[in-house]
């Protein structure tokens, strides 16, 4: 198997180590020097060199540095950077663009917003879910809020809302910010970024560039896995902060990649988006009016699949000749939002926001791309969404220890089927029997939480929310119905009634958490794959009732002052009640447990996931994205890392993953398809034994 670094990154990992530790402790206009007079200075300010599992900041949410390194390493986007949390697990298509679940919960019933927009990807079997247009060391923080606990991030959000953000900097004097990291691991794989701010009191400019690629990479066994992928983006604000507490940002983002898939007789040859956006913030300001927040931004998603770009072209029954598609989708959005503060005991937000969607289609003509290329064709558009929900959040300060928050939202969602006849696959199914019908409704959320101090060092809370998540494109317009070739008039929304509890302390030695859920839905959107109709099978989305309970719990445990333990263990259930079966798509019972140890610059640690079989399934049934497969067996997977500190501002960190070289899948992975060159595995198999090397720099 092969373990080679890109002889490129590795040389500039190592030639740039300690020539940037000078640079990195030299005086720099607006920056400053930290203080290693003191014996344990660089012990106060070292944070943990790689992240193995975040913990709960308060029992609602959990957050982390999406720019520290991680174990097992993220493939560069989105949904692999959320794995490490407790609770979150990752479908499996490819070497990146994974769609993350959590909770068992994929896709819309998982809010994910980046830097406050809503990004929705083209592609009709979901080969670019929002996260696949993350880029991780771009952003500064990430959160995610468990439950529907919130209604300001928009609708849905029936599992939980994450939240990729970037924090503004406001500089007191003229100075610069410079970030930069290079990473190297097996499989020809590296990530770099480079991020650079400079800026007075009056105003800043930030550019941040990304590129990252990977080969294909091989699994336990030595089998190669379709799996390569290359992904780039540039970024540029611009920010006038005529006070500290004052912000106007005009935003751009150029991004472009492509990627190869294991579970699909097509690769994305092109995932192309361009945003623009534009930001104000005003707070800490006095009276009732505390804060203001604006918010406009537009997303433009170009994606192309085809059979022989990044693969070797074999004529089949079903693709005789090399054929493309080129969806795209045009998102454009705002949000408003003010702070009230009435009194000392009350903070209401109230606000408005809005989406409108469009998304259309092209393909290659009669005879494939040799004679026919989709850039010949005309673009047609086949659906259009549009939301407007008004919100309200309240909290209440009892006294002290304890807090009442509630919320509300109203969401008026409408769709519009544009399509005017339909096909499966190659075949043509004739005329659309709900061309240019529209739906509309009127969607209702809300949510009451109680929180409670135990003390000094434990926090409480109980929360009941309810929210009704409309159908989304997916659902729509990508499957039939049982009893029509269409979807679109046939699915009704979800409505979710959970009950959250959860529990963190912090004292001593001891870093703990719970949390536990259960969770009613009625007309849960239930996809169904080998559906006989006729003399085909197709895919079908129909309505059930579904139940859900599960939890989390984790804990730090500081053995001495250099050795921490830590360990995790996440479990949910899901149970269809209208066929009385499992709930397809339901990741098995998770364990983390880990041994770190840190001594000055110096840190090293463990990690073992162990992950049991999963013998509740339904085959052939999931979500949008996957469906069960069967029965899977447990496995264990056991990882090493270690890192070293120059200094606060130069880091070194190395790691294996996958130590042993097991073979292993996902009970939620992907099936395996059959790719000229590569075996067919049932589901898609994770990466073997991978090596991995990362340096970072960080002046300010």
């Amino acid at each position: 198997m092969s373990t080679s670094f890109r002889p490129t990154v590795l040389a500039l990992s190592l030639a740039a180590a300690f020539p940037l530790q000078a640079l990195a402790q030299a005086d720099l206009p607006g920056s400053s020097t930290p203080d290693t007079t003191a014996p344990d200075a660089q012990l106060a300010v070292l944070p943990p060199v790689v992240i193995t599992a975040p913990t709960m900041q308060t029992p609602l949410v959990t957050q982390f540095n999406p720019r520290d390194p991680q174990q097992p390493l993220p493939a560069n986007d989105g949904a692999s950077l959320l794995k490490t949390i407790p609770g979150m697990s990752v479908i499996r298509k490819g070497g990146t663009d994974g769609d993350p679940l959590f909770r068992g919960m994929a896709a819309s019933r998982l809010n994910i917003l980046i830097d406050g927009e809503h990004i929705l990807g083209g592609c009709g079997m979901r080969m670019d879910p929002p996260t696949a247009y993350v880029f991780p060391d771009t952003f500064d923080k990430v959160s995610l809020i468990k439950g529907p606990q919130s209604v300001e991030h928009g609708p849905g959000a029936s599992a939980g809302t994450v939240l990729f953000e970037r924090k503004p900097t406001y500089f007191r004097q003229p100075g610069v910010e410079f970030k930069a990291a290079v990473t190297g691991a097996s499989f020809n794989r590296y990530d770099t970024y480079v991020d650079a701010k400079a800026g007075t009191p009056l105003g800043y400019v930030q550019v941040q560039a990304t590129e990252a690629a990977s080969g294909d990479y091989e699994d336990g066994d030595g089998t190669r896995v379709n799996s390569a992928y290359r992904r780039r983006s540039l970024s540029a604000s611009v920010g006038w902060t005529p006070d500290e507490h004052t912000r106007l940002e005009l935003s751009a983002i150029e991004s472009r990649a492509k990627a190869a898939y294991a579970d699909r007789s097509m690769d994305g040859s092109k995932f192309d988006r361009s945003n623009v956006g534009i930001k104000f913030e005003k707070t800490h300001m006095s009276g009732l009016l505390n804060a203001v927040e604006a918010q406009l931004y537009y997303n433009y998603v170009d994606h192309v699949m085809d059979n022989y770009t990044l693969r070797t072209f074999v004529p089949s029954m079903m693709m005789p000749n090399p054929m493309s598609s080129n969806p795209d989708r045009e998102t454009t959005g705002g949000r408003i939002a003010v702070t009230l503060r009435p009194d000392d005991v009350h903070k209401i937000v109230l606000g408005v926001d809005q989406q409108t969607n469009i998304h259309t289609l092209r393909k290659s003509g009669m005879g494939g791309d040799l004679v026919n290329s989709y850039a010949n064709q005309t673009r047609v558009e086949d659906a259009r969404f549009h939301n407007l929900g008004l919100f309200g959040e309240v909290t209440h300060v009892l006294s002290n220890e304890q807090r009442v928050v509630g919320g509300l939202r109203q969401d008026q969602w409408e769709a519009r089927d544009r399509r005017t006849t339909l096909s499966s696959g190659m075949m043509n199914l004739g005329a659309n029997p709900t061309a240019n019908q529209t739906r509309d409704k009127t969607l209702h959320s809300g949510f009451v939480r109680y929180e409670h101090d135990l003390g000094e060092h434990t926090q409480s809370y109980v929360g009941l929310g309810y929210t009704e998540r409309a159908p989304d494109y997916w659902e729509l317009f990508s499957k039939e119905s049982l009893s029509s070739i269409s979807a679109f008039d046939r699915i009704n929304p979800e409505k979710t009634t959970q009950i959250d509890v959860g529990v963190t302390h912090q004292q001593g030695p001891w870093d703990t958490f719970v949390s536990a859920y259960v969770s009613q839905v009625q007309d849960y959107i239930l996809i169904q794959s080998n559906v006989v109709k006729g003399m085909r099978s197709t895919t079908v989305a129909r309505n059930v009732d579904a139940r859900t309970w599960g939890g989390e719990i984790g804990a730090h445990y500081k053995l001495t002052p250099q050795w921490t333990a830590l360990g995790s263990l996440a479990y949910v259930n899901g149970h269809n009640r209208t066929d009385d079966r499992a709930l397809g798509q339901i990741p098995p019972l998770e364990a983390r447990l880990g041994l770190n140890w840190q001594r000055g610059a110096w840190s090293a640690g463990s990690l073992l996931r162990l992950v049991a079989s999963q013998h509740r399934y339904a085959v052939n049934e999931g979500n949008i994205v996957g469906q069960d497969l069967g029965r899977t067996g447990g496995f264990g997977v056991a990882s090493l890392h270690g890192g070293y500190a120059w200094s606060k501002a130069v880091k070194l960190s190395a790691g294996v993953d996958n130590l042993f070289d097991k073979t292993y899948a996902e009970a939620i992975s992907r099936g395996g398809a059959n790719v000229s060159g590569y075996d067919t595995t049932t589901r898609i198999n994770e990466p073997g034994r991978t090596w991995w090397l990362k340096l970072q720099v960080a002046l300010d």
